[in-house]
C-alpha cells in the first residue's frame, strides 16, 4: 500500500461525539445568552470534537509554506519574475517574509518546503527539501507533471506532517504557498472540479492589468481544452494542470486530517491544495478550517465546494500562511471561550426564562 493510499485509510470519517455533545451543553450553558458569541462557539465545539475533550490546549503551532514554480509563467500570467520564487523561500528561511511576523505573533514554528522550485537550494538551509522536480511544465503545451508526479509531491507533504509529528506532536498546522504564477493552476483547478467558466473564476494575482487578466483566462482556458482533467480524478487534475506545491499542501490537510490535527488553510493556492486533500478524501474535511476570504475571486467558489465559511475577511492576497496564521489566534481563543467561560450554575447567576 502506497503512502498516499495509507494515509487516506487513516481517516476517521467521524470526530468524537461525546465530546462535541458536552463542549455544545457548555456552550448553551454559559453565563451568556446562549450563542452570542457565534462562530467562536462553532470553533470551539469542533476542536473539542477532533481532540475529544473541552478543554484543548493548541501549544505546538506550526505553519509549513509550500514553494514551487510554475512552467506556465513564461506566458505571462504573473507581475513577478520566476526568480521570485526561491528568493523568497530564502527569505522564509531567514525569518523576514510577512509569515514569519505574522506566525511568531500567533506562537507558531514557520518553515518553508520545497516540493518544486527551480532551483538548486544549499542542502544546509533550514527548510524541508522534498523537491520532485524543478518546476512544472507549461501546461499550454504539455501536462504540468506527471501522474506518478502529482502523487509524490502530495506524499511530500504527507511526510512533513508525520515527520514534524513524530519529533514533537502538532496540535495546530497551518498551511501556507510560495511560487510566481500560482493563482493561474489554483483557478485552473476549481474550473476542472465546478465545470464554472474560467472568466468568472480568475483574478488578478500578483496586480496584472485588464489586457494581462484576458491573457490568463485565456491561458487557463487552453490548458482546460487541451488536456481535458477528470473532475473525478484529483489526481488527473492535479498532474495536468496543478502545481507541485499545490500537491504538497493537499498532503499536509491529508496527513494532518490522519494524524487527527486540525489544520488551517490559507488563501486561494493553499485552498486548491485543501480541494485536492477532500476530493481525494472527503473525511479530511472535518479537521479543516478555512482562515480567510481571498481578494482572489475563484478562493469564494473554493470554499463553496468545501462547504466551508472563511472566518475572517481582511482583504488579503498574498498567501504564505498569513491568513493562516491571523487565524491561529482566533482558534486559540476559541478554546478558551468553550473551557474558561464559566457556566449559570458555576457562578450562580440566574438564567433566562
Amino acid at each position: 500500500m502506497s503512502l498516499l493510499q495509507h494515509t487516506i485509510g487513516s481517516i476517521s470519517d467521524t470526530l468524537d461525539q461525546e465530546a462535541l455533545a458536552a463542549a455544545k451543553d457548555r456552550l448553551l450553558n454559559q453565563a451568556k445568552p446562549a450563542g452570542s458569541l457565534g462562530v467562536m462557539e462553532e470553533i470551539g465545539a469542533r476542536l473539542a470534537a477532533i481532540k475529544g475533550t473541552i478543554d484543548v490546549r493548541l501549544k505546538n503551532k506550526r505553519i509549513i509554506t509550500c514553494a514551487g514554480d510554475h512552467g506556465v509563467a513564461e506566458e505571462g500570467v504573473s507581475a513577478f519574475p520566476a526568480e521570485v520564487t526561491p528568493q523568497m523561500v530564502m527569505n522564509f528561511a531567514g525569518g523576514g517574509a510577512s509569515v514569519n511576523v505574522i506566525g511568531n505573533h500567533a506562537g507558531a514554528i514557520v518553515k518553508a518546503a520545497d516540493i518544486g522550485v527551480n532551483f538548486d537550494f544549499d542542502p544546509d538551509l533550514p527548510i524541508f527539501h522534498k523537491k520532485v522536480r524543478k518546476g512544472t511544465a507549461n501546461f499550454t503545451r504539455e501536462p504540468a507533471m506527471t501522474r506518478d508526479e502529482a502523487i509524490r509531491s502530495i506524499e511530500a507533504g504527507i511526510e512533513i506532517v508525520n515527520a514534524l509529528h513524530a519529533e514533537e506532536p502538532v496540535d495546530l498546522l497551518g498551511t501556507g504557498d510560495m511560487g510566481i504564477a500560482n493563482t493561474t493552476p489554483s483557478s485552473a483547478i476549481i474550473a476542472a472540479f465546478s465545470g464554472i467558466p474560467v472568466e468568472s473564476l480568475t483574478g488578478r494575482g500578483t496586480g496584472i492589468d485588464d489586457t494581462g487578466l484576458a491573457n490568463k483566462i485565456a491561458v487557463i482556458q487552453k490548458g482546460l481544452d487541451l488536456h481535458k482533467p477528470d473532475p473525478k480524478d484529483p489526481i488527473d487534475v492535479l498532474s495536468k494542470v496543478g502545481g507541485l506545491e499545490i500537491g504538497g499542501l493537499a498532503g499536509l490537510v491529508l496527513g494532518a486530517a490522519a494524524k487527527g490535527i486540525p489544520v488551517i488553510c490559507d488563501g486561494l493556492i493553499s485552498t486548491a491544495g485543501a480541494l485536492i486533500a477532500c476530493e481525494l478524501a472527503p473525511a479530511a474535511k472535518n479537521y479543516l478550517f478555512a482562515s480567510h476570504k481571498s481578494v482572489e475571486i475563484g478562493h469564494k467558489y473554493m470554499h463553496d465546494r468545501l462547504g466551508l465559511e472563511p472566518l475572517i475577511d481582511l482583504k488579503f492576497r498574498l498567501g504564505e500562511g498569513t491568513g493562516a496564521a491571523v487565524c491561529m489566534e482566533l482558534l486559540d481563543l476559541a478554546t478558551r471561550v468553550l473551557a474558561e467561560i464559566k457556566t449559570f450554575e458555576e457562578v450562580g447567576v440566574s438564567q433566562a426564562e
